[in-house]
């Protein structure tokens, strides 16, 4: 549980309070308010600036702190992504949970996490793991990124078509399969899919289009879990990913 509370007003006071034992990072409330049974100091990052959005040329900035919400209200965002942020959570979820949290937090069912991958979102990150990295660099490491580091941005480029899909129970449940392919003007094509394990799979990322649903089909070979068997999986995989390529 919270034990102490603080709000820095600089990011620079943000981070020295976050090099500190049992000190985690406070955005929309939604990680810190499932941690059970210790006790921890919360630092609240909304006095910091990073809930902007901001187009720059052919690029999308998106600070961490900005909801789900306002990303989704957001005019500059593809309408696909906005079918994806629907998707992810209920609407007073949406409404606090945050976009690095999400991302953070995410797992393999996660509809925005898997269209920002195809996207090939790139986060900020200040603190010990300083610098850039790429949505799919990032979730392999994020358990083990040194303490006190924090994402203050995500970028994802405007500059190419997106397409996302999925199949689950109910429109708004989280997707037992979800398909989304991003395409560049140069031919590059990018097909992340999602809907099973601890994070969303890159499954394709070439300049070979008519490779998409070989792609989609070996990279669920092995995706059994209590939802869908791997053989259902790689047949809806392939089906989504053929739809995504031919919006």
């Amino acid at each position: 549980m919270i034990t102490e509370y603080k709000r820095p007003s600089t990011l620079e006071e943000a981070l020295e309070l976050l090099s500190q034992p049992d000190t985690y990072p406070l955005g929309g409330g939604t990680l810190l308010s499932k941690k059970k049974g210790e006790s921890f100091t919360a630092v609240d990052l909304q006095a910091l600036g990073l809930d902007q959005i901001r187009k720059a040329g052919e690029k999308l900035e998106i600070g961490a702190t900005v909801t789900l919400g306002r990303l989704l209200e957001s005019p500059h965002i593809p309408s696909s992504l906005a079918e994806a942020l629907l998707s992810e959570t209920p609407l007073n979820l949406r409404n606090m949970g945050t976009v690095a949290g999400t991302l953070v937090i995410c797992d393999g069912r996660s509809t925005f996490a898997t269209a920002m991958l195809a996207l090939d979102a790139k986060l900020t990150l200040v603190g010990p793991a300083a610098g850039s990295l790429g949505l799919g660099d990032f979730l392999p490491v994020r358990a083990s990124l040194p303490h006190g580091s924090l994402i203050t941005k995500v970028v994802i480029p405007l500059n190419g078509k997106f397409a996302f899909e999925m199949v689950a129970r109910t429109p708004r449940d989280r997707p037992i399969v979800c398909a989304a392919l991003a395409q560049w003007p140069s031919g590059r094509t990018r097909l992340a899919l999602g809907g099973w394990g601890d994070a969303p799979l890159l499954a394709m990322d070439g300049n070979e289009p008519g490779g998409v649903e070989s792609a989609a089909r070996n990279a669920f070979a092995d995706a059994g879990d209590e939802w869908a068997s791997p053989e259902y999986r790689r047949e809806i995989a392939t089906v989504l990913a053929k739809r995504c390529l031919e919006k």
